[in-house]
């Protein structure tokens, strides 16, 4: 049965508050909102405005009370009272709503969306827009904590526990359920905050879950400790709040805490909440936290002039905060495409983010080199990926791998075998079958300071994911450069002796269309080394394409390259010179067209992109120039290929240079099927890469 404060108070100490900080919070709150709704929404000088009128109480406490060294917040877009509780300017709080320079997003994001980056005290994670996406990187953190404190030995993460804050309709979200898996499973110290006002925009609670309130129905849910109450009584909130932390921080688990708020205004600023009737509306009003705190307060904690006084500072602040918005400037048009990623400044540092990765933790990978060691026999690509893990583990104790049967199967494809038992479950781990949950779990990993090496085990089941791979490869824009997540996810993907659309499918472009990923689809063993190397050793989200006909294939073996050694992302490589023709390739079609350019009776040109994002322009561009003459190859599907990006390139800044067409070589618009017969029929093969080429070349 889930606790409730009336079953708590017998036995539970009133904690520590200090009350008129919680009423000074609250009315600051409630002041901002009042200006937004009654003049800056309409005068269209905010768009966005999420009122958190009726929320701020219960908030302001949470605030409070987090006191960890390196507690963790995961908020949504309700959440500013609680941010504001945690040290958020009322000036910055409205700088980013009103969309003016120096605040949390320079005006890139809606102003709702906060962050606090902080390396000692709580730390507010980039908030997003989406329903349910702060759930799995709050476990993320919360594995962190901990992962610092009993892997890596840092006592100042000790004691600390990371907070998730929603609503109740975002518990029907994959990322709610995908969060709670993974915390009571692992039983990490994570509090799911919910706020229930008791609507999803129009839809009622009961709409949302059974019978309308998920503490009830989580109250049995092994290895959670589930409380609820009223966010509209301030005593017994408190009494909830300190009774959840205290046992999250003890090591008991995660706990839930379900509080009951009215939502006193419209889901945004655009809501009338027609669909409230009037006696609806006047008992939500009636239970007004605030309100209800004043008369918790007054006259037995303040006077009447106290209250008053907490009043006109909150307007005073506001009053104040407004105009000092008001002086700064709008956000400079020509820098909204700078922070994709890391950026050099003018005397070629890099200008790193506040928080997340290693570098935004303090610290310097060791440097690779771009020179060639090879030594022992050829080995094939899975070697070559399972070894170069191999040695950043033992090189960085902040790398963890983990996927979907990574641990003790050493993965589907055999890349992580042995890595378990070498290095412990605290580092290489299987997941519960959620690839939100792996995606999201490496975006909290990746913001508390760690080398997150997710698996995802084919590239079909990445779809779950899309949502948290998305918004970790914006996180850096979108933030103005405070946070980046620096994670590398390997994908294993295309044909294998069969295909089929669930286990060999391609879609590369789909992550070259995917801001701030950087995109590696090696076609060998020893650029897969190199590549991988410098992708755990960087400073970005790097998508590290996998080829299952590669990963044991004979054409991809090489010799081991080097403990050190690394491809730099945007270099192509030339696997054969040529002066008639230049063919563009990558991935498992190198082999092919290498193979095509034998049989052609053609002086072909090969290039392997290695990396799509950023691809080699410089070199292609210089190739086409030479021949005069392309072809590009690929296993994608035809329509909106990446081979489409080369091509409207090349025809803008070689165009004058062509002296024929630029022609694809790529599968036809279905997905990839199972049959061998049909599979090769649908695959780029030799004899049509032949066909192609001696087109292109005599035409």
């Amino acid at each position: 049965m889930a606790a409730t404060a009336e079953h708590q108070t017998s036995h539970s100490e009133m904690p520590d508050i200090d009350w008129s900080r919680v009423a000074a919070t609250a009315l600051l709150s409630r002041a901002l909102d009042d200006l937004e709704e009654s003049s800056l929404v309409p005068a269209r000088r905010v768009l966005y405005q999420f009122s958190a009128r009726g929320h701020e109480v219960p908030q302001a406490l949470l605030g409070q009370m987090l006191t960890g060294a390196r507690d963790g917040v995961a908020a949504y877009y309700r959440s500013r009272p609680l941010v504001l509780s945690l040290g958020l300017s009322p000036e910055i709080a409205l700088a980013s709503t009103m969309m003016r320079a120096g605040g949390v997003s320079d005006g890139r994001d809606i102003g709702v969306v906060f962050n606090l980056p902080r390396q000692e005290g709580p730390c507010v994670l980039p908030a997003c827009g989406g329903v349910g996406t702060q759930y799995t990187p709050a476990v993320g953190w919360a594995q962190a904590i901990r992962y610092h404190t009993r892997v890596l030995r840092d006592a100042t993460w000790s004691g600390s526990l990371a907070v998730v804050h929603g609503g109740e309709a975002s518990t029907s979200s994959n990322g709610f359920w995908s969060a709670l898996n993974i915390a009571t499973t692992q039983r990490l110290p994570l509090l799911f905050y919910i706020e229930d006002n008791g609507y999803g925009i129009s839809v009622p609670s009961e709409l949302q879950t059974p019978g309308g309130n998920i503490a009830a129905n989580l109250a049995a849910f092994h290895g959670l400790r589930v409380l609820d109450g009223s966010g509209s009584d301030p005593r017994g909130a408190a009494l909830l709040m300190a009774q959840a932390l205290a046992a999250v921080r003890a090591g008991e688990g995660p706990a839930l805490l379900r509080l009951t708020v009215p939502r006193l205004a419209g889901h945004s600023g655009q809501d009338t909440q027609a669909y409230k009737g009037a006696a609806e509306i006047a008992a939500e009003r009636a239970r007004d936290p605030l309100a209800h705190l004043r008369a918790f307060l007054v006259p037995a904690r303040l006077s009447e002039a106290a209250w008053s006084a907490l009043e006109a500072r909150a307007q005073e602040d506001v009053t104040h905060a407004l105009a000092a918005v008001e002086r700064r400037a709008l956000p400079e048009a020509v820098h909204v495409t700078r922070h994709v990623f890391t950026e050099l400044d003018a005397t070629g540092a890099p200008q790193l983010q506040r928080q997340g990765g290693l570098r935004g933790a303090g610290i310097e990978p060791r440097a690779g080199d771009e020179m060639l060691r090879s030594a022992g026999p050829r080995i094939n690509m899975v070697t070559a990926i399972r070894r170069t893990l191999e040695t950043e583990l033992a090189a960085n104790p902040r790398v963890l791998v983990f996927g979907e049967d990574v641990g003790r199967k050493g993965g589907v494809h055999a890349a992580t075998l042995g890595l378990q038992d070498k290095f412990g479950a605290a580092r290489v781990f299987d997941t519960s079958l959620s690839e939100e949950g792996i995606i999201g779990r490496a975006v909290g990993l990746a913001l508390a300071g760690l080398v997150p090496v997710p698996e995802i085990q084919f590239r079909k089941y990445a779809e779950p994911a899309a949502e948290q791979l998305g918004d970790c490869g914006t996180m850096r824009w979108r933030t103005a450069n405070r946070f980046a997540a620096p994670m590398v996810v390997r994908m294993p993907g295309g044909y294998f002796k069969c295909g089929d659309p669930w286990h060999s499918q391609c879609n590369e472009v789909q992550f070259a269309h995917a801001v701030g990923w950087r995109v590696a689809m090696p076609s060998n063993a020893e650029d897969a080394a190199g590549l991988l190397r410098c992708a755990l050793r960087g400073n970005e989200p790097t998508l590290f394409f996998e080829h299952r006909a590669m990963l044991d294939g004979a054409w991809a073996r090489r010799p081991w390259p080097g403990d050190d050694y690394i491809v730099p992302f945007g270099r192509a490589r030339c696997i054969r010179a040529g002066s008639e023709l230049t063919v563009v390739t990558w991935g498992a079609m190198v082999e092919r067209c290498e193979m095509a350019a034998e049989q052609s009776a053609v002086d072909v040109e090969v290039l392997d992109l290695r990396t799509i994002v950023p691809w080699d322009r410089e070199a292609v561009l210089a190739s086409v120039r030479r021949t005069r003459r392309c072809l590009i190859v690929h296993e994608d599907t035809m329509t909106a290929g990446f081979g489409a990006e080369i091509a409207a390139v090349l025809a803008r800044e070689a165009f004058f240079d062509l002296e024929a067409p630029v022609e694809r070589v790529a599968m036809p618009d279905i997905p990839s099927p199972h049959s061998p017969l049909l599979l090769e029929v649908a695959l780029p093969g030799v004899p049509r890469i032949v066909a192609a080429m001696r087109a292109v070349a005599s035409a």
